[in-house]
């Protein structure tokens, strides 16, 4: 039953997507040693569904400093637990902050990065969290081969949530890979523990395949699933894109020769 109730909603869901693939995800959690650059703007939104029910993110991403990159993000959705009602839940927000320590190039030392922040609980329904919380990680990514043929990257970190007046403190780690396969298509794999936008995420296992359509513009399509935790995640599918405009850093080449 609860198949045929998941199945028959893949329909309506997967033509939600596609009708907001423009500015639609990336559903990976393990993160890479990069940030987005100085005055780029980045827009990845992300659609993840299984039986339990939907969820529709967004993170908004800022580059202050060629160093620095800070984070707004937000999630709405369903909840398909009581059925055959659809429960609309909504969180927001995310804020974080990452540094960039040092960049990674093919075949040299690796990169390294640190990122930190938090998801306020306001909202309702299933995503909102169940109470106010930290993260914090460290990230490193290995490049092998000519244009990032493979990369390499591992994360490890904490994440502290606080319920009840009862302080909670969990290890989140990662380690992930994608490898070039034909022209713009790669394929993307990791297995991960915790998850540090989502209180009581267990260890699970993602694989999918990733498009580069432009240095400014990739598509994802993963199928991931549970392997362990108090509640192991089941079967859930996800796809997205992660599109970068170049518009305030063009904006302020353009102010700047004016006024030379």
């Amino acid at each position: 039953m609860a198949l045929r109730y998941f199945f028959k909603n893949i329909t309506a869901l997967c033509f939600v997507f596609l009708c907001s693939v423009a500015h639609a995800v990336r559903p990976f959690i393990t993160d890479d040693a990069r940030v987005v650059g100085w005055r780029l703007f980045q827009w990845e939104s992300w659609l993840r569904m299984d039986v339990a029910g939907m969820q529709s993110w967004h993170m908004f991403a800022y580059g202050p400093h060629k160093n620095v990159e800070l984070s707004l993000g937000m999630v709405g959705g369903g909840d398909f637990t009581e059925r055959p009602s659809l429960h609309a839940t909504f969180a927001a927000p995310l804020l974080q902050i990452k540094f960039l320590l040092r960049e990674y190039k093919p075949n040299k030392a690796p990169g390294v990065a640190f990122s930190m922040g938090s998801f306020l609980p306001y909202g309702r329904g299933a995503t909102r969290p169940p109470g106010y919380g930290a993260y914090s990680i460290l990230m490193l990514t290995q490049s092998f081969f000519k244009n990032d043929g493979v990369l390499i990257h591992g994360n490890i970190g904490g994440n502290y949530l606080r319920i009840d007046k009862q302080n909670d403190l969990k290890l989140i780690w990662g380690l992930g890979t994608q490898i070039r396969m034909h022209g713009g298509f790669h394929f993307v794999g990791e297995v991960f523990s915790g998850d540090p936008y989502v209180a009581g995420a267990g260890t699970a296992v993602q694989a999918g395949m990733r498009y580069f359509v432009s240095d400014l513009l990739q598509l994802d399509m993963t199928i991931g699933n549970g392997l362990g935790g108090t509640e192991p995640m089941p079967v859930w599918i996800s796809g997205g894109v992660r599109w970068v405009t170049e518009y305030f850093y063009r904006k302020r080449n353009k102010k700047q020769h004016v006024n030379f």
